[in-house]
């Protein structure tokens, strides 16, 4: 699915909302995250959407913390200095050390970056490559969960907040937003009715009349 200057193709995928302990299905299918099995059927283990029709039993969570996951692109941010390097806070349960070698800059508490996740064990602790220092701009949390529509079909969505609000900005996949310059409040109420609306199609279209002061349903 495409979106072109003028058009905007929906595709059509059943999805429901399910609660911790709902029924996803009892047929055999390949398992994904936020679901378990008991006597052969498998269920939610958080509130989330539910998507019938796949060939693999999964939920998507509708809040919660983040799941580092190989080759998310993060937001982190200096909380604590070491000896030779920096304990950065990801949003997630733990906390990433991030050596000093890694990074030209020099590191100091409350220095914003950004990352790729290289490998995660088996206590969702990460290590980190391709780290970048940022200098300026602040931080607007959103719901890890709801990323993915911020950023859009071949970041169709994040290309209509970067021209919408002329902020310069990066979307991490922990649900963290790094934006400079333009105009941050109307950034960040767009970015909260993307949240809001997430699960529902013609997104796009909603969010770039909302930036161009059209009366959004």
């Amino acid at each position: 699915m495409e979106e072109k200057k003028d058009e905007v193709v929906v595709e059509h995928k059943k999805k429901i909302v399910v609660v911790p302990g709902e029924l996803i299905t009892d047929e055999r299918k390949k398992l994904g995250q936020h679901v378990f099995i008991e006597n052969g059927k498998v269920y939610s283990d958080t509130l989330g959407l539910s998507y019938p029709s796949s060939s693999v039993a999964y939920v998507v969570p509708l809040s919660g913390r983040y799941l580092p996951q190989r080759d998310d692109l993060i937001i982190g941010i200096v909380e604590r200095l070491t000896m030779k390097g920096a304990m950065v806070n990801i949003n997630s349960i733990y906390s990433c050390y991030l050596s000093a070698d890694s990074v030209r800059d020099k590191l100091e508490l409350g220095t914003i970056v950004s990352a790729k996740v290289d490998s995660v064990n088996e206590t969702n602790e990460a290590d980190l490559f391709d780290t970048r220092v940022f200098f300026g701009g602040e931080i607007i949390s959103v719901t890890p969960s709801k990323v993915p529509r911020m950023v859009g079909k071949n970041g169709s969505m994040l290309s209509v907040l970067k021209e919408g609000t002329g902020c310069n900005l990066l979307v991490g996949r922990n649900g963290w937003v790094w934006a400079k310059d333009g105009d941050t409040a109307k950034l960040v109420k767009a970015l909260r009715l993307i949240e809001k609306e997430a699960h529902f199609d013609n997104l796009t279209v909603k969010v770039e009349a909302f930036l161009k002061g059209k009366k959004v349903k």
